[in-house]
Order: C-alpha cells, then sequence, then structure tokens
C-alpha cells in the first residue's frame, strides 16, 4: 500500500473480515510495526518521530484494553495525564451520560457496551490531530450507536484533524469523505 491522508479529512477503511482492516489500523497508531515499508508521521510540515506521535493521535478498537482495575473517574483522571481534551472532565462525564453509581464502579464491572463507549468518548475528545478508530459500534446497542453518531460529528471532524476509520458499518464512517477498500491493494492470485 501506499497512501497518503490529508488532515481535515475522513478516511472509511473497508474490507471483508480478515482483509487485513484491524492490522492497518493497528500499524498506523504504531500498536504494530510495519513488516515492511514505513510509517511517516509529519505535521505542518514537521516530521514527527514515531517515538512521540501517540502525543498527536487517539486510537480506540475493542481489543484495546482499559485498566479495568481503575474506575471510571480514575479511568478519566489517569487519561487527562496524558493527553490534551476538548472538554473538561466534568463534561466529558455529562456526554458519556452514565448513572453516577458507574461513576466510582471499576471498569471492569461495565458492560462490553459500556467499556467501548468510555473508550470511544476518550479517543474522539483528545485534542489530536490523528483519531483512528476500528470498528467502533461493534458492542454498541442502537441508542448507543446513536450517541456515537452525535459525538463523532461533534468531536471527530476539524480542519486540523485526520480521521481514519476502519469498519464495514456504514454508520460507523457518517462523515468520512473517502472511502477505502483494503482489498483494491492485495494482490491478485490466479488459481
Amino acid at each position: 500500500m501506499n497512501l497518503e491522508f490529508q488532515a481535515g479529512q475522513g478516511y472509511a477503511i473497508l474490507g471483508s473480515n480478515g482483509s487485513g482492516k484491524s492490522t492497518l489500523m493497528q500499524v498506523l497508531s504504531g500498536y504494530l510495526s510495519p513488516s515492511k515499508g514505513q510509517i511517516i508521521y509529519e505535521k505542518q510540515g514537521n516530521i514527527i518521530e514515531k517515538g512521540e506521535a501517540y502525543q498527536s493521535l487517539s486510537f480506540a478498537a475493542p481489543y484495546i484494553e482499559l485498566i479495568e482495575e481503575f474506575t471510571l473517574q480514575e479511568s478519566i483522571d489517569f487519561h487527562y495525564r496524558f493527553k490534551q481534551m476538548l472538554l473538561s472532565k466534568k463534561d466529558l462525564l455529562h456526554l458519556l451520560d452514565y448513572p453516577k453509581s458507574a461513576y466510582n464502579k471499576q471498569v471492569k464491572f461495565f458492560s462490553s457496551g459500556m467499556q467501548q463507549r468510555l473508550k470511544l468518548a476518550l479517543a474522539i475528545c483528545s485534542d489530536t490531530s490523528l483519531l483512528l478508530l476500528d470498528e467502533p459500534t461493534i458492542t454498541l446497542d442502537n441508542q448507543a450507536i446513536e450517541w456515537y453518531g452525535q459525538v463523532l460529528q461533534e468531536y471527530a471532524y476539524s480542519p486540523e484533524r485526520l480521521t481514519v476509520i476502519a469498519s464495514n458499518v456504514a454508520e460507523d464512517f457518517a462523515g468520512c469523505q473517502h472511502q477505502i477498500n483494503i482489498l483494491d491493494y492485495k494482490k491478485k492470485t490466479k488459481v
């Protein structure tokens, strides 16, 4: 693959199960190293070193774990120590719309949908120039999918931010101007 993504744009990465969408997202995020080639991070004409890229990107995926021993409040406090955010802690709690009883509950006792909403809120509301979301609604119910769509539209897209979403579900990548089918980059083999 040879792709160049531009800030201020939204890109949907499409492809069948097992086609490499999640692997691509993990490579883009620095979670995995590429087996060949390289990833170059650039911001306003300046190259960003791979070890520093985490400060400029946020990533949410169902396979990326939260620290389950933390409470909701501790999870938010911890995240705010490492990332600049678009919202205050109070506003983020309001955005999550969890019952007050969840504030001091350990994350391991949250449903998978509640954990995914927390991951999404922390990633989308981080003040980063690169937002990566892999299958964002996979564990969400219909009400939470609607919540995700509202949060995405309000916070994910801006002239300074590049948003890349890997999914085959149209609601996941609403607002993306570009669609890239990963299968278009796979080598065709004759049988």
